[in-house]
């Protein structure tokens, strides 16, 4: 029997794939785990330390470690997430 686990999806994925993770193993729309993460931002401020502190702990999806994931993976992830994301707003300003 195999258990079903929670990683983050590489298809639906807008920044780390943690809501597309969490809609896949929930079997839900991945726009209704989107807007849950928005209206805890909005409400509490809850909303962004959860998808940050999932983004640092689920695994992949299809990683070597699916079962653990290293903060060091995540870390670096996330590093190279924000340089992308700094060198496309670089761009459209010189444009």
């Amino acid at each position: 029997m195999d258990t079903k686990r929670i990683t983050r999806s590489r298809n639906e994925r807008v920044i780390a794939g943690v809501a597309g993770g969490l809609a896949d193993y929930f079997q839900i729309d991945p726009l209704f785990v989107r807007l849950a993460f928005i209206v805890l931002g909005f409400v509490n401020g809850l909303g962004g330390i959860l998808y940050f502190t999932l983004w640092m702990i689920v695994p992949n999806e299809g990683s070597r470690s699916e079962g653990q994931t290293t903060v060091s993976d995540a870390v670096n992830e996330m590093r190279t997430y924000v340089q992308d994301l700094a060198h496309q707003i670089r761009a459209a300003l010189q444009r």
